[in-house]
């Protein structure tokens, strides 16, 4: 039974020659927002191949995302600090995604209406980036922890979003984006509610 997902065994095959070196997660964290934020710009140009490149580049990102933590296990160097600007760098990355995305389709059909759906839908995932973030540190990692199959998990279907720039699906892609993270960030906040309060001293 494959406890692990694929892209993190991958991740961890690579970074391990580093273990014992001077780099430490927070460079990989670096490099991840990097490529994360040079995706979001390159993908708010209007034109067909930069938003295959831009949609390359975030695919790479995601990948990289599994870098800094599989590194910080290795060496032992995991830090506090350390793991907050890595779910930083990743609400980040995603809420200009969807805002870029934006951005780039205003010239299409939506007009500036794309614009404010990006925002709209890189609003939510700022919210479900908050709250899983306080669910984890009030009841530890695996309350955010996403389903797994065979290896996968839930967001593995980010991989696809080169898939979605050939197909020409960016438009689509906005339009569920608009409806699916409001109502899914709706569910993350009934989640959080329910979940038992701290106790005060």
């Amino acid at each position: 039974m494959i406890t692990k997902p694929w892209d993190a065994q991958l991740a961890y095959w690579l970074v391990k020659p580093l273990k014992d070196s001077w780099v430490n997660p927070n460079h990989l964290t670096t490099v991840r927002l990097a490529t994360g934020l040079a995706a979001a710009v390159v993908i708010a140009v209007s034109d067909a191949i930069w938003a295959n490149i831009g949609a390359g580049l975030f695919a790479l990102s995601n990948f990289l995302d599994h870098t800094d933590g599989e590194l910080a296990r290795l060496s032992g160097k995991s830090s506090k600090w350390g793991h907050q600007y890595d779910l930083a760098s990743d609400a980040i990355i995603h809420i200009l995604l969807f805002v870029c995305i934006g951005y780039g389709l205003k010239e299409g059909k939506f007009g500036w209406w794309a614009l404010l759906m990006g925002i709209v839908s890189g609003v939510s995932v700022a919210c479900i980036f908050h709250l899983r973030n306080q669910m984890e540190q009030r009841l530890g990692k695996d309350a955010s922890r996403q389903p797994n199959f065979a290896g996968f998990d839930i967001e593995d279907v980010l991989y696809l979003f080169p898939i979605v720039t050939l197909l020409h699906g960016l438009e689509p892609l906005l339009i569920a984006a608009t409806i699916g993270t409001p109502t899914f960030a709706i569910w993350v906040i009934w989640q959080f509610w329910a979940l038992p309060q701290p106790e005060s001293n």
